[in-house]
């Protein structure tokens, strides 16, 4: 029996049962696989189901504001994501008649969608044979192969794609490209992987070799590097002063409270908080009473954000730019945040 039989008859055993593959409209398929990426699927299933109920068709989410989509998509994170779904839903309304694409290469010129999530919905919603190479099956085919190239590399990448699409069976390429990701998801898992229970271990030549723990091989990454913010909760009124990121920043379209990172010119940290401040809304404060410190990892920075509550040292203004916003707190729930402001907005609502 061959590889591609063993593990497609294991699938259909074992194929987790998840949402979107229960009802696989293109729709749902597009929706999953952009939350699932850099994502876990345990993370994304109660999003995933929010996010539908909110937005059941391609017409409503097209239809609906970028501060509901993210709203929708707060948590999650990667917040890029989000957008480029928001963009994409009206390109394909507007520029293709609210038809999917159908084809890896048509996908891949939509905002948000690159070589793997193009190959992943075309092979699952429309069945064309295109090799979805994911890292989970990116682990599932460098222990099959006995790769010693190292993970990421252009060697490593050139030769697990083309053995994928070479091995790709032509007449059930969507189930073939999930049971894979399912294999590597339960059973190749990165550490400790369960070889005696893989369907398909006759064929790993890591695992005859006695080498799977060891592969794939991956290059130590240096330290994340670590920054200090300051930012301050500016009361007046009975309201707080929010700030909402441009497009072109990180975060973009989400509200935050205001301030900026420590920098080696500030002689503290509440010299940089009036600083940031004066310069993010045009405000003067004086710093009030600490509400603590939260700490937030991304991909690539660690960050350490001090809170202060401040007060305006002159009456704010009546007009205000439209990127600053005075809300009650209870108010701060409809407005979409990353994980550091939303902390912040808790303890505030904690303290009502």
């Amino acid at each position: 029996m061959s590889f591609r039989h063993k593990l497609l008859q294991w699938y259909d055993q074992n194929a987790r049962e998840l949402p979107w593959r229960s009802a696989p409209s293109p729709y749902r398929v597009w929706v999953s696989e952009i939350m699932l990426q850099q994502t876990r699927v345990e993370t994304v299933l109660p999003y995933f189901g929010r996010f539908i109920n909110n937005f059941p068709d391609l017409l409503t989410l097209a239809s609906s504001s970028q501060q509901d989509v993210l709203r929708m998509w707060e948590g999650l994170g990667y917040y890029s994501r989000a957008r480029n779904l928001h963009k994409a839903a009206k390109v394909i309304l507007t520029e293709h008649n609210g038809e999917f694409p159908q084809i890896a290469n048509e996908l891949e010129r939509l905002p948000g969608i690159g070589p793997y999530t193009a190959a992943a919905i075309a092979s699952i919603a429309f069945q064309e044979p295109v090799a979805a190479v994911d890292g989970n099956i990116k682990r599932v085919y460098a222990r099959l192969l006995n790769l010693s190239q190292p993970f990421g590399s252009v060697l490593f990448k050139a030769t697990i794609q083309d053995y994928a699409q070479s091995i790709l069976p032509p007449e059930r390429p969507g189930d073939f490209n999930q049971a894979l990701m399912d294999l590597g998801a339960t059973i190749c898992t990165p550490r400790q992987p369960n070889c005696p229970a893989c369907p398909v271990n006759e064929f790993c030549l890591a695992f005859q070799n006695g080498n799977q723990n060891n592969l794939p091989v991956r290059i130590k990454k240096p330290p994340l590097p670590h920054f200090k913010v300051c930012v301050a909760v500016i009361q007046a009124e009975g309201k707080v002063l929010l700030r909402q990121r441009a497009q072109t920043e990180m975060l973009a379209g989400l509200w935050e409270y205001p301030g900026g990172k420590l920098t080696p010119a500030d002689t503290s940290p509440e010299a940089c908080l009036k600083r940031e401040v004066l310069q993010k809304t045009a405000v003067e404060v004086s710093n009030g009473q600490k509400i603590g410190v939260f700490k937030h990892a991304y991909t690539h920075f660690k960050i350490a954000v001090n809170a202060w509550y401040a007060l305006p040292l002159s009456a704010p203004p009546l007009e205000l730019p439209a990127n600053l916003r005075w809300v009650t707190p209870a108010e701060l729930p409809n407005y979409p945040m990353g994980k550091v402001a939303r902390m912040i907005s808790n303890v505030l609502s904690d303290n009502q």
